[in-house]
């Protein structure tokens, strides 16, 4: 299950920095409620994998500031995430639906029984 609850960290951070790429690494942890080493880690990661580059701004005198952007990689691997994630969660509906259509059958069952043995004369 890790491995889902990183590619779900993966995908919020890739989504918000296609949102806001100049958004600081301590902006993008409080957005996300992660800790700011997770964010640095995950960036590392993220960097690593080619999914994201780094760049400061240019006309910027404190050269600390970075911003954000997705490479062809990152947009093509922020879309499997998006559509895994999305077939996840329609697997988790039908599921669900199937457990709420079982709860509606045995729930009218008891009531029918309920119903028959209060019309005993």
């Amino acid at each position: 299950m890790p491995q889902n609850k990183d590619s779900m960290d993966d995908l919020n951070l890739l989504r918000k920095i296609q949102t806001n790429p100049e958004a600081s690494q301590r902006e993008l942890a409080k957005e996300l409620g992660f800790s700011l080493g997770k964010v640095n880690y995950c960036l590392t990661a993220l960097k690593a994998k080619g999914l994201i580059k780094l760049d400061n701004f240019r006309k910027n005198n404190n050269k600390l500031n970075y911003f954000y952007i997705l490479t062809p990689k990152g947009f093509v691997a922020k879309t499997k995430l998006t559509l895994r994630f999305m077939k996840i969660k329609m697997q988790e509906y039908d599921e669900l639906q199937a457990e709420l259509e079982t709860e509606k059958i045995l729930h009218n069952k008891k009531n029918k029984n309920n119903n028959k043995k209060i019309k005993i004369k």
